[in-house]
């Protein structure tokens, strides 16, 4: 599989005919990406990847349809599936998480665009090329814009870590094998 490609704008260089003045900021750039482009901005920095491996798709339903029902249920809220653009702010961080829950109490926006505030629950699923990525600089991310509670999951080990937020930033809530015991939900999903 290939790495996370990742492309910083710094300054324009080739000016596209069909635009009147060329980006200026990698969320420019993501703006102008195809629908369905499997691509991220954190701090400013596009990065794209390749579609996700047949297992991380696999353990991503297991857990989705798991936490639907338990939401839908529940009259908790809205879970939603990558791909699936959750603009973080309006200047230079949006993600594309796995799954999100956003709380019927929550004031983020959804429209045809996307996800725009802060969801309450955020699930990653590691794939080989992204491991850095979802472990270091999303987690720092999450932390900073203030995500509940955050869950890292292998799919090769069915090791899971989840994340809850303190007053002094993430804490670890449980480091598990094959089942996510959420504090927010007050609940456990098993995959």
């Amino acid at each position: 599989m290939t790495s996370i490609s990742t492309i910083t704008i710094t300054s324009p260089s080739v000016m596209n005919p069909e635009t009147a003045s060329p980006p200026r900021s990698a969320m420019q750039v993501f703006r102008m990406l195809p629908e369905g482009t499997l691509a991220e901005v954190i701090e400013n920095t596009l990065y794209m990847s390749p579609a996700p491996s047949p297992l991380h798709q696999e353990v991503s339903m297991k857990l989705a349809t798991t936490i639907n029902q338990f939401i839908t249920r529940g009259k908790l809220g809205k879970l939603f599936a990558a791909p699936i653009d959750v603009f973080l702010d309006a200047d230079s961080n949006v993600v594309q998480p796995d799954l999100v829950f956003v709380g019927k109490t929550n004031s983020l926006v959804i429209d045809e665009t996307g996800l725009h505030g802060v969801p309450e629950f955020i699930i990653e699923i590691l794939s080989r090329s992204n491991q850095k990525h979802d472990l270091v600089k999303k987690k720092r991310l999450y932390e900073k814009f203030g995500v509940t509670e955050y869950w890292v999951v292998d799919p090769w080990s069915r090791r899971v870590t989840g994340f809850q937020l303190t007053s002094k930033g993430y804490k670890v809530i449980e480091e598990a094998n094959g089942e996510i015991s959420s504090v927010l939900f007050r609940h456990s999903f098993k995959f």
